[in-house]
């Protein structure tokens, strides 16, 4: 495989929660910086972090990571 591209909803999840990259950091034991790298799709964490990443938003690990990129908000079919 040429790149191996990790999606994520991080970023997301913690506005509509409204953490910040250093409240997550904190709870997950990591650099502020590293939550940067894994939102812009710099970093991909180990199995390891991106379960803990899922255990605190209590979500499933396709809600926060795919392979495909995400849809858009809004972005699935609308009624005409």
């Amino acid at each position: 495989m040429a790149s191996e591209v990790t999606y994520n909803r991080i970023a997301m999840l913690r506005a509509e929660r409204g953490i910040s990259r250093r409240q997550l950091a904190d709870a997950l034991g990591v650099h502020y910086q590293t939550v940067g790298y894994l939102e812009r799709g710099e970093f991909s964490p180990s199995l390891h972090l991106a379960l803990r990443i899922c255990g605190y938003f209590e979500v499933p690990i396709e809600v926060v990571f795919s392979l495909e990129p995400f849809p858009r908000l809004g972005a699935e079919s609308r009624p005409a």
